[in-house]
Parts: structure tokens; sequence; C-alpha cells
């Protein structure tokens, strides 16, 4: 009961440098612009009107984030000349 198992431990480092620093690889985007987007934006809503995005969301078959682009997208289209 002396010796050690060689079992990895949860928290244990990799044996070698390189699978230390070794970035992951970086998942290819679903599609659209949403590769394009950086910023997070916050909004607080109801729990019912929550409800009702994410079922929207979902009989059309997308995500609540790709639904909402789609959506401020179409609302705030870039305007010729400048910004507003």
């Amino acid at each position: 009961m002396t010796e050690r198992s060689n079992k990895r431990a949860f928290a244990a480092r990799p044996a070698d440098p390189e699978s230390w620093i070794k970035a992951s690889d970086p998942r290819p985007a679903r599609g659209g612009d949403a590769a394009n987007f950086s910023a997070r934006l916050t909004i607080d809503v109801t729990p019912d009107l929550r409800g009702q995005i994410k079922i929207a969301a979902f009989q059309r078959g997308v995500t609540v984030a790709e639904m909402l682009r789609e959506l401020l997208a179409r609302e705030f289209a870039p305007i010729e000349g400048g910004t507003p």
C-alpha cells in the first residue's frame, strides 16, 4: 500500500512541455458572420420572454444567439454614408 498509483490525478500536469502549452485547435465557425462577432451583449428579460425566445429558436432549428444576431442585423442594417 506504499506504492503510488500510476493513474493521473485530476489536476495532474502533462509529462512533456509541448502538451502543457499547446492550445487546442479552434472550433470551426458554424456559419454566417458569427465568427466576426467579438462583443458580448447582456440584456434583462422576463422568464416568460426568455422561454418564448428559446422555443422560437428551437422551432427554427437555430441557437438563440444565431436568431438574435439575425434579428439585430435586420433591425440595425448598416446605413450608407456612415453611422447614425
